[in-house]
């Protein structure tokens, strides 16, 4: 997934108003204080920003915009085996920069006037309602932040490679976008937290880490797979399951590993009448439903 874990490190702010961005020991960056301070900045603009005005730009240094274009380099590589032609076709009308990070605004002038997506900064960890809500109004929560130089292939956290390698290529798709948005109404619809947590389950399963029958092979177009390096050459290996509602909301998975268990859509007209049925439509009965008749 991202290399090996999802994981958002925690944000606070000093009684003397600094962001401090808390990693842990065995983060790559812990013990790089050039690093720590520009990730503590990097908080700090998202911390400030309100919807609407233009997302201010972080600071990346040469050796990071190096880590983008090396992993975007090797990706695109992958890409070509594994990753669907939708995908592929949306990764080339967005034309994202190969040679350097990208900022997140640019991101989005090059991605609304595709699909009507723009991108928000996120400090790190977005409560489930407000990320997948904001979906139904064409907005996706980005941190901004990258890994550190010293292991570019690894990220123990979703970095700016995950969030606009893996979703904006998806998001410049009109029919990928319009999963997102159906993702997003159905997080606006539903109430109760059980509800909410199926939604983001069924998400979890598709958009993030989803795979496809395409031309006779096995396909990724899941966010989390597309950005990793090391688990694009794994998925195909593991436990494959056909597309399934009530079992992907109730599925429990591990962050902290590859996905060992993947649900599999014979098409993307497919996914999009499974998948998107189900979002369009669901609600909180539905969903109970769904969960009894697993039970």
């Amino acid at each position: 997934m991202f290399e090996e874990a999802q994981y958002f490190a925690p944000v606070s702010t000093t009684e003397e108003g600094d962001v401090v961005v808390e990693l842990a020991a065995s983060h790559p960056g812990f013990a790089d204080p050039v690093y720590r301070a520009r990730r503590n900045a990097i908080a700090a603009l998202a911390l400030n920003y309100q919807r609407g005005m233009p997302i201010p730009e972080a600071e990346y240094t040469e050796q990071e915009h190096g880590v983008w274009a090396s992993v975007v380099r090797e990706l695109a590589v992958k890409h070509r085996k594994y990753a669907t032609a939708e995908y592929l076709a949306a990764a080339e009308r967005l034309g994202l920069p190969e040679d350097r990070i990208p900022q997140l605004q640019e991101v989005s002038d090059l991605l609304h006037p595709l699909t009507g997506f723009r991108y928000l900064p996120a400090a790190g960890l977005v409560p489930l309602r407000e990320f997948y809500g904001v979906l139904a109004d064409g907005y996706f929560h980005s941190t901004q932040y990258i890994r550190h130089h010293s292991v570019p292939f690894y990220t123990p956290e979703p970095d700016v490679i995950h969030e606009v390698i893996g979703h904006a290529n998806a998001l410049a798709s009109d029919r990928y976008a319009a999963l997102y948005r159906l993702a997003g109404q159905a997080a606006r619809r539903v109430e109760s937290e059980e509800a909410l947590e199926f939604v983001s389950k069924v998400f979890w399963f598709t958009l993030e880490f989803g795979v496809m029958a395409e031309d006779g092979e096995l396909k990724a177009y899941g966010a989390g797979i597309l950005s990793s390096y090391g688990e694009i050459e794994e998925f195909r290996g593991m436990d494959i399951r056909p597309l399934d509602i009530a079992a992907m909301g109730t599925t429990q998975y591990d962050i902290t590993k590859y996905q060992d268990v993947l649900f599999r859509a014979e098409s993307l007209a497919h996914l999009e009448d499974v998948v998107g049925g189900f979002w369009a439509t669901c609600d909180d009965d539905m969903i109970a439903k769904l969960v009894a008749d697993r039970a």
